[in-house]
Parts: C-alpha cells; sequence; structure tokens
C-alpha cells in the first residue's frame, strides 16, 4: 500500500507508493556526483499541478522546497516535540505559541523570511479546511485568533478564546510556510477579520464569513506560481512527467549541512517499480512500501540497509452501520472472530505489518501504554473461533443453510469487500479475508476502486458497506480516535465538546451511545475532550475507548504498519539509524536539516 499525507489526508495517509517512471538523470554524476535520488512517498508527480502545497495534487514536497516552522518527532509522550524548521525555538502556552524565526532564513529569491510570511501562510491554512457554521474553524483545532510580530524575529500565534486545544502549537508548528510576496495578494485585506467572523454566535454573519473564507481558499489552492520560490534546503528546478529536479538553494539558512547539490524526485503509480528501482540500486533512499518478503530479498542482496521505526498507523477492515447487517454490534464480533489476523498479515504485509492483538483503535504498542495488564488482558483477542462466530449469529437471528447464512430475514448474505488499486497489500489480503469469509459461510469477493481519491469520495457518500480503512493514526490519540468517532462517524469537535450529523461525509453511522460496564457514554464526545486534556487526564478517556472500541467493534483491525525504509550507501553516508524514530519519521530533508546524509 501506499503513504498517507499527514493532516490532510490523513488520513491521509499512508498514500500509495509505487511504480517510478524512468528518468535519465536520476543516477546521474550531477554537480560534483552529488545527486540524490528518491521519491516522496507523500506525493507523486501529477502533470500539469502547480508548484503550490495547498493544490490537493501539488508539485511541492515537504523538507525539500516546501518548510514548516517545526518538523514533528512523533513523541507520543509530548505531541509538541520537534524538530526547528523555519523556527529556531519556540514557547508553548495554554493560549498561543510564541516562535523565534531563523534569523538567517530567506526565500530562494533572496528575501528574508518576515512575520508576515507566517501570518499569510496560516490565513491560508484558515480557508482550506471544512469550517461549517456553528463549529468555525475551532472543528480544525488550528483555532487562530491572531498573529503578532515580536521583537526582531519573533511571532506570537494566539489561540480563539475557548478553544483550548493542547495541540494547537503543534498543529501551528506544522502548518506549510509560504512566501507572503508569493501568496499575500490572493487574500482579501480583511482576510482576518472575516476570520474572526467566521465564529461569531450570529449565524448569518458566520454564514458569510464562512462562505468568503471557502472561496478564497478555492483561488489559493488553484493558485500556479510562474516560479518556485522556497524557504527549505532545495528549490525547484525544472518537472518533467517522470521526475522533478531540485537544486539546492544557497539561500537557505543552513545551507552548509546540505550535501546533496541537486535532488531527484521519481513520479510513481505503483509498489512494483519502487521494488524495481532499488532492486537496480538506483534509489538512495526509499520510504514506505508494501514489500513481500522475495522481494526484500532482493533489494537487501542489492546492497540496501532496512530501517525500522514506529509507524502509528493500522490496517482496518470498516464497516458502515446504516447498512445490515452490520448495524448489529454480534455481526462485527462474529466476523472478528472468523478473519485470523494472523494469516491476513502473512499475505498483505509480511515485511511491514504485526497482526492486531487487542483492537482498541490503537496500535498495540500504543494501547501497552495507555493500558494497565488487567485491562489489556480482559480484552476481547477475538482469536479464530469460528464456534463463537456461529454463536454470535445465530443469537442474532441468522440461520444457515446448505452451507451458507442467511439474514433474520432469510435473504441471502453476501459481502463486497472493497479495496482500492495500487494498494498491493491490501488486495492481497482481501483474497485471504474473502477466503476465509466465503468458507465460513458468508460468500465474499472483493472489489477494487480505481484510485485512493476516488475511493475516499466513494467512502464518504457511503457506497461501500465493507472495506478497508486506515486507522489508528496518532501518535496523539486525539487523532487516533478521530478514525473511529470523529468525521467519518458525524461528530464535529469543537472545543472540548462535539456535535453530530447522520449527513457531511458519515459513512460509519455508528450510534452516539455506548454501554460499558453498566455506563453510558458518547464516543464522539469523549473524542472530542482529548485534545484538550493533558497526557494524565486523557488516560480515563483513552482506556473508556479502547475498551468499548474492543467490545463494539466498530472496525476491525488487522494489522499495525512498521515504517519500514531503505537507505543505500552507494552514493551517500550518515543516514539515521535504526532505532532513532524520531528523525526516521521525517523526509530525508528533514534528515539533512539536522545534519545526516553526507556526500560519500
Amino acid at each position: 500500500m501506499s503513504r498517507f499525507k499527514p493532516l490532510t489526508a490523513v488520513i491521509a495517509s499512508l498514500a500509495t507508493l509505487g511504480a517510478l517512471s524512468a528518468c535519465s538523470s536520476a543516477t546521474g554524476s550531477g554537480a560534483g556526483g552529488a545527486v540524490y535520488t528518491t521519491i516522496d512517498g507523500n506525493n507523486p508527480i501529477t502533470v500539469g499541478a502547480p508548484m503550490n502545497p495547498f493544490n490537493a495534487s501539488t508539485n511541492t514536497f515537504l523538507g525539500y522546497d516546501t518548510m514548516q516552522l517545526a518538523f514533528s518527532k512523533k513523541n507520543p509522550s509530548d505531541p509538541n516535540d520537534a524538530f526547528p524548521g523555519l523556527a529556531k525555538s519556540w514557547t508553548i502556552t495554554p493560549t498561543g505559541i510564541t516562535v523565534e524565526l531563523q534569523p538567517d532564513a530567506k526565500w530562494s529569491d533572496g528575501t528574508p523570511v518576515t512575520v508576515a510570511d507566517v501570518k499569510t501562510s496560516l490565513a491560508i491554512a484558515l480557508t482550506q479546511g471544512n469550517a461549517t457554521v456553528g463549529a468555525g474553524f475551532l472543528s480544525q483545532g488550528l483555532a487562530v485568533a491572531k498573529v503578532t510580530p515580536v521583537g526582531e524575529h519573533g511571532v506570537r500565534i494566539d489561540q480563539v478564546a475557548g478553544a483550548d486545544n493542547l495541540n494547537f502549537g503543534r498543529l501551528v508548528l506544522g502548518q506549510n510556510i509560504v512566501s507572503d510576496k508569493v501568496y499575500g495578494g490572493l487574500l482579501p485585506t480583511d482576510i482576518w477579520e472575516t476570520i474572526a467572523a467566521s465564529e461569531s454566535a450570529d449565524t448569518a454573519v458566520a454564514q458569510a464569513a464562512v462562505t468568503k473564507l471557502t472561496t478564497t481558499g478555492k483561488a489559493v489552492s488553484a493558485f500556479a506560481p510562474k516560479a518556485d520560490v522556497s524557504a527549505g534546503p532545495f528549490v525547484i528546478t525544472r518537472i518533467n512527467p517522470g521526475s522533478v529536479v531540485l537544486d539546492r538553494n544557497p539561500h537557505f539558512y543552513d545551507a552548509a549541512k546540505i550535501a546533496p547539490k541537486q535532488v531527484v524526485i521519481r513520479h510513481y503509480t505503483g509498489n512494483e517499480q519502487i521494488w524495481s528501482y532499488m532492486t537496480n540500486g538506483e534509489l538512495d533512499s526509499a520510504p514506505y512500501t508494501a514489500i513481500p518478503n522475495n522481494v526484500l530479498t532482493q533489494i537487501l542482496g542489492a546492497g540496501y540497509t532496512r530501517k525500522d521505526s514506529v509507524n502509528s498507523v493500522d490496517a482496518a477492515i470498516a464497516f458502515n452501520q446504516s447498512v445490515a447487517p452490520y448495524n448489529l454490534t454480534a455481526v462485527r464480533q462474529a466476523l472478528a472472530y472468523v478473519i485470523d489476523r494472523q494469516a491476513v498479515t502473512k499475505v498483505g504485509e509480511p515485511v511491514g505489518g504485526v497482526a492486531n492483538k487487542y483492537n482498541t483503535g490503537l496500535i498495540d504498542t500504543a494501547a501497552k501504554t495507555w493500558l494497565s495488564p488487567d485491562q489489556l488482558s480482559a480484552l476481547n483477542p477475538y482469536a479464530p473461533d469460528a464456534a463463537k462466530a456461529a454463536s454470535l449469529l445465530e443469537g442474532a437471528g441468522f440461520k444457515k443453510a446448505d452451507g451458507k447464512w442467511l439474514m433474520p430475514d432469510g435473504k441471502p448474505w453476501t459481502i463486497t469487500l472493497q479495496t482500492v488499486n495500487g494498494f498491493s497489500d491490501w488486495i492481497a489480503a482481501s483474497t485471504i479475508v474473502a477466503n476465509e469469509l466465503s468458507d465460513f459461510g458468508i460468500p465474499t469477493k472483493p472489489a477494487i476502486t480505481a484510485d485512493f481519491a476516488t475511493y475516499k469520495k466513494e467512502m464518504a457518500a457511503g457506497k461501500y458497506a465493507v472495506g478497508w480503512w486506515l486507522t489508528a493514526l496518532g501518535p496523539q490519540t486525539s487523532k487516533g480516535y478521530q478514525r473511529y468517532y470523529g468525521a467519518d462517524d458525524g461528530y464535529t469537535a469543537t472545543g472540548a465538546t462535539a456535535t453530530h450529523s447522520d449527513g457531511g461525509g458519515n459513512w460509519q453511522h455508528g450510534p452516539t451511545q455506548y454501554t460499558l460496564s453498566g455506563a453510558t457514554l458518547d464516543p464522539g464526545q469523549l473524542t472530542a475532550r482529548l485534545a484538550t486534556l493533558d497526557l494524565v487526564a486523557q488516560k480515563p478517556i483513552v482506556q473508556q475507548l479502547a475498551q468499548v472500541s474492543n467490545q463494539e467493534v466498530p472496525l476491525i483491525q488487522i494489522w499495525d504498519y512498521t515504517n519500514v525504509q531503505f537507505t543505500s550507501d552507494k552514493r551517500f553516508t550518515n543516514f539515521p539509524k535504526q532505532g532513532e524514530d524520531a528523525i526516521l519519521n521525517n523526509p530525508p530533508g528533514v534528515w539533512m536539516m539536522q545534519g545526516f546524509v553526507k556526500k560519500k
């Protein structure tokens, strides 16, 4: 399968890695031989797309030419822990964040990076979300009230009063920063007044503001700059259908650390070609891609070193509970008993996957952090057990005739298991799941959607009853449980509370109340609270959500991903080492900023 886009996509997220188009310059000697060749796991090359990080098909590349104030270390114990980017340092308070910009930071046209650039970038970010009247931009978490200069290189970013989002600092640090000189003219002069009005208690005022912001956001995302103006270590100089060439930015604030004089990023469309490029020794590094064991052997034989790190992402089978019989807890539990997660993982993700054990909405390593040994042992492991599955179904009114299960209304029960083209691990795993369910008496067939963009759109529209989905998107628990009890389940968070709707992208259609140990709880409300609480206060809520997720099985977690990357010492050395998860979970451009990657 492929990698995912952080925050914007989620979700998503592990977006597909894959086949790369050939490029004659990719392995050339370049100036001094310092050409670094790779792919960007979050972003394939799209012919005709603009060099605009706010465009859905952008031809820009995070950590190379696109910069953030900082780059997250994905530290589950400290969500605000990050590597410096355009921010040299920062201080986070309950009401906002004060950033000290790199004093020597400049754009590739030689102009300094200023507070105006940060202010414009944050205003643009607030036009790119899905704010709705009554929820406003608090629903995004990036609830910026104002941006104020502090001294010569400082900037204060205040959170909207009442937002109370503990992740506010992390979200600010993780926004794309663009040049005010290039993008500022796209914004109305009253943009900040409009942002403030979008939070108005007056519905008419808020509606007008949201409409204006949405219109502005569309204009920004469609904008096509004539040239790449970069504050990163590299700047785009050529875009071809098969590759993008980035030359070293001489104005980068820490240019002395950057060893390559040029980076070539290749296009991809599926997993197989990245395997080919590595087996031929043509990439200096490669991010995660689904790999079978025989191909892993070939890649290692070509001289690559495997680097594993924790990956807070899980592959799961999700249900649209508005479609019978998936509204029945007994049915979802029964399916969890039928599917052998170990067997499915062995085929679908043998190199980069570990069969999930606890089904809590978190990856297992996170579950062990948040739950006590007694709480973990009390969870249902859903070990394969056809007899228990049959008992659950019979108790729910299902009957078996001629080896096939009939639903309570007497109709045959069949399943279409939806997956998506390019996700080779999901596709391979679907065959095993379909065989297991069919053998149990539920005829099941896999179906493949043409591309991930269509998959997300049709999933959101409720067109699939059963399909693969990425879950446990941590390391923050609030992000992980948003995949269960967030927008996909009809919840919109506003500060520490959430509203619920049956429309607007709600395709899971889970109930708004569950009973756990005799107590009634609302999972969406609990999930909303997670973003406003410190780690100690989060713990009892996480424990409730983990237990109810295990009990109700809104999704069946199949495997936890391991972030398996590869590096080659053929042309460069001093790569991050195995176990250095914080840096390995960032793009190679960030590695270089932190002093890694040297010419051999």
